[in-house]
């Protein structure tokens, strides 16, 4: 009996060790919320939310590798990563609505031309070549 609970507590060690230490995985999410931060991602508050996400998990995934739960330390790394490459997805969107914006405005200042909504079907102004 006694062998076999060592065997069993050996398995389990041998198991759990087997999962190394996801640092690789924490410091890329460190550096995506670093970089989403940068982009702006606080000031647009769906990206803020997910940085916070982000960083939340990185947090736990800390706690968990002290723990020696590697595996799923390595598990929320890895969602906080994502999480934090999402929000700079959604930071650079905002930016990149803002500039539109501000470069339609500056087109309707100087009376130019309206371009087509998204999605609207375009039409060819141009005569056609021997019509009449």
């Amino acid at each position: 009996m006694k062998k076999t609970l060592l065997g069993v507590i050996a398995l389990c060690a041998v198991g759990c060790a087997s999962y190394p230490a996801p640092n690789e995985r924490v410091a890329s999410a460190l550096a995506s919320v670093r970089g989403a931060g940068e982009a702006g991602a606080m000031d647009v508050p769906e990206a803020a939310l997910h940085v916070k996400l982000a960083q939340e998990q990185i947090e736990q995934a800390q706690a968990l590798m002290k723990d020696n739960d590697n595996k799923r330390a390595g598990d929320l790394a890895e969602r906080a990563f994502e999480d934090a490459e999402l929000a700079l997805a959604i930071a650079r969107e905002d930016a990149a609505k803002k500039k539109l914006d501000q470069f339609a405005a500056a087109n309707r200042s100087a009376g130019g031309e309206q371009p087509p909504a998204t999605g609207a079907p375009t039409t060819n102004t141009a005569p056609t070549p021997g019509a009449q």
